[in-house]
């Protein structure tokens, strides 16, 4: 029997207040998600100006991240690299930059994804985010 680490919601707040301060921060209109390690949303919210389909598109970031165990960029550069089969793998859609997994020695606990900004952007939200609760 293996012990698990889990995000608690006291975690999901202290990530999504940072990542929403970078955000702000930065004057960048975006919706930010997270989600657990089996891909279930804990969190999202939509900033103010924040396109609506961000807020489809961020929580699949996650997903994505959270499924694969890292980063959805990952995914963005297999299917830019001309491995466009990838595109029809089951249960990933969120496969573009802003999705960033959230490790502990080695496990997955979660995932935060962001969008409505350039992707690095998103990515540098959602590591800001993950930079709250030490990891």
């Amino acid at each position: 029997m293996k012990t698990k680490f889990e995000l608690e919601l006291a975690d999901v707040k202290r990530i999504a207040a940072a990542a929403e301060a970078e955000a702000l921060k930065n004057q960048w209109a975006v919706t930010i998600a997270i989600v657990d390690d089996g891909g279930h949303l804990l969190w999202l919210q939509r900033l103010d100006g924040a396109p609506a389909i961000s807020s489809h598109i961020a929580p699949a970031k996650a997903h994505t991240a959270a499924l694969g165990r890292r980063e959805s960029k990952v995914y963005e550069d297999v299917i830019n690299g001309g491995r466009t089969s990838f595109l029809s793998a089951p249960a990933v859609a969120g496969m573009l930059e802003g999705g960033v997994p959230i490790l502990k020695d080695g496990q997955c606990l979660g995932a935060v994804g962001v969008s409505g900004v350039k992707s690095s952007e998103d990515a540098q939200i959602a590591r800001a985010g993950i930079a709250a609760i030490g990891l």
